[in-house]
């Protein structure tokens, strides 16, 4: 698809692109090559209570204020349902019996239901959830020596159309509720929590761009580290960005980490496997990496997939460590993961060793991502929604 033609300029327009990022309605769509053939966004259907747990701690606040109950309730009802994970207004016993039996009728708790579970042999497990109107998502579990890290996804499809991405090859057909993203945390917290582990760190790699869907991933970060419930520290949360440039100062007033999907030494090559880059460049999108980094005193993650061929040239490497000099950061390295119709391949791994020393040697900060859940498509850039014929699983050596 030719991202020059006239339709497709008129969308990239400032003026598009404006209204586009002042609302949480609208895809980026025609400007970043959304396959035309699926389906457009659906609304999420309309409920008569409020689900519990699209509510940030000042929501539920003044939601109780108005029914002319005190504020510490709040915290009361919060702690139930997030600490001690009671989901059953009449268990909470230190609230009155007439509060208790008024809550059922103001609130549910409403999160998606799981349609599949699935365990890789290096302890990956990727969980398929139902989040109605025939639309799932998946979220993964990622083990490692130190932590246990969740992966959550934030839209069903993906507007950002990267060419190495599975979930990129659908056009995106819903932005997930702050709630949705929360029951992805909490369905994983209960799981584990029968093996005796928690969930360590979170990051927002999942189906979906973060930054295309603000207003709910920043309400479920709100949720998810208030002390009051959940407590998660902000550090240990990342949001990820394929390079909607200017709402990476959403990320810095967050106070969460910040990781970029740069994949390309330059834009020639960044043009074509990220349509992202033709609205802003690699220029822009370090320039804000380096303010991210002044502000919030944090280094930024850049993730970098080796595609055979493609971006894993040696010289490639040493252009990206030019590059990026200039940003503090570190380089996550990844091996690309296949997925049906990608039409990329992965780099042997003698390849992708010799791309990693040669980063080092320059002075690059630089990790090679280890490549975990490969076999139930659950790596980086394997994960999509369900469809007739998807396929589950992949021999390690295929």
């Amino acid at each position: 698809m030719d991202l020059q033609n006239s339709a497709l300029s008129s969308a990239l327009s400032t003026e598009a692109t404006r209204q586009h990022l002042s609302i949480t309605e609208g895809p980026v769509a025609a400007a970043l090559e959304a396959q035309p053939e699926l389906p457009e966004v659906q609304p999420a259907s309309e409920v008569e209570r409020r689900n519990f747990f699209d509510l940030s701690y000042a929501d539920l606040q003044l939601v109780l204020k108005g029914l002319g109950k005190e504020r510490f309730r709040a915290g009361q009802v919060y702690q139930w349902v997030y600490q001690k994970r009671v989901e059953d207004f009449a268990e909470m016993t230190n609230l009155a019996k007439d509060f208790r039996a008024e809550l059922p009728e103001r609130f549910e708790f409403r999160r998606p239901r799981v349609m599949q579970e699935l365990k890789s042999v290096d302890g990956t497990r990727k969980w398929l959830h139902d989040v109605g109107d025939g639309l799932s998502v998946e979220t993964v579990l990622i083990p490692s020596k130190d932590r246990l890290t969740l992966c959550v996804s934030s839209e069903v499809g993906c507007n950002m159309a990267c060419r190495f991405c599975y979930t990129g090859k659908q056009k995106m057909k819903r932005r997930l509720s702050a709630g949705d993203i929360v029951a992805q945390f909490l369905i994983a917290h209960d799981s584990l929590k029968r093996d005796g582990l928690r969930v360590s760190n979170i990051v927002f790699m999942g189906m979906g761009e973060p930054l295309d869907n603000p207003e709910a991933v920043f309400k479920s970060i709100e949720i998810l580290t208030d002390p009051n419930g959940i407590g998660l520290s902000k550090k240990k949360i990342t949001v990820s960005t394929s390079g909607i440039v200017p709402k990476i100062p959403l990320v810095t007033q967050a106070g969460v980490r910040l990781a970029v999907s740069l994949n390309a030494p330059n834009d020639a090559i960044r043009d074509q496997v990220m349509p992202v880059n033709k609205r802003w460049n690699i220029k822009e999108l370090l320039d804000a990496c380096v303010q991210h980094a002044r502000e919030s005193g944090d280094r930024v993650t850049l993730e970098y997939v080796l595609l055979k061929g493609v971006t894993d040239r040696i010289e490639q490497a040493r252009e990206l460590y030019e590059l990026t000099r200039r940003v503090p950061c570190k380089i996550n390295i990844i091996a690309f993961n296949e997925h049906p119709g990608s039409g990329f391949l992965r780099p042997d791994d003698e390849q992708v060793s010799r791309f990693q020393a040669e980063l080092i040697r320059l002075g690059a900060h630089v990790l090679l991502r280890k490549t975990m859940g490969r076999d139930i498509f659950a790596a980086c850039g394997q994960l999509t929604s369900m469809y007739q014929g998807r396929p589950e699983t992949m021999p390690l050596n295929g």
